[in-house]
């Protein structure tokens, strides 16, 4: 085990809440540890398992719908629990982080500790900006972020 911690803040800034996962990354920088890798992706599967090779744990962060829906609800999922949401239910993208997580069970490429923070997202239109209910999560959502990545060094000390 190398200890590397891999967070991918997944989404498009220019569809309004999907750039959440993006914005999240880039509020890190000046609060993880300078060997953290902050990635962004708009969460292609290859890309996303080409980002985390070699790591032993990866944080994911991202926006998601769900139903009934809650705009700025927050959620944190376990690989399998990410997993179960396949086909493109949860997700923003085509192709889910359930798919990617899948695909990388079946090739031997999924890390030692995978996990999903998400809030749930408002409006995912075309634009810029967050709406107000994901902008109001995003300092705990942040938080959640940056304790998962200081739970990931303890445990590799």
């Amino acid at each position: 085990m190398t200890g590397r911690v891999v967070v991918i803040g997944v989404g498009n800034p220019f569809r309004r809440d999907d750039g959440v996962g993006p914005a999240v990354v880039e509020a890190l920088r000046d609060h993880v540890p300078d060997d953290t890798v902050l990635a962004v992706s708009d969460g292609e599967p290859s890309r996303m398992l080409d980002l985390w090779h070699g790591a032993d744990t990866v944080v994911v962060v991202e926006a998601v719908r769900t139903r009934p829906a809650r705009p700025g609800r927050l959620h944190t999922l376990s690989a399998a629990e990410t997993a179960a949401h396949r086909a493109g239910t949860a997700s923003t993208h085509a192709l889910g982080l359930g798919e990617c997580v899948a695909l990388a069970e079946a090739l031997g490429r999924l890390p030692s500790e995978l996990v999903v923070h998400a809030v749930e997202a408002s409006d995912i239109e075309l634009g810029t900006g967050l709406s107000e209910p994901v902008r109001s999560a995003l300092p705990e959502l942040i938080d959640r972020v940056a304790a998962s990545v200081r739970k990931a060094r303890d445990h590799h000390r």
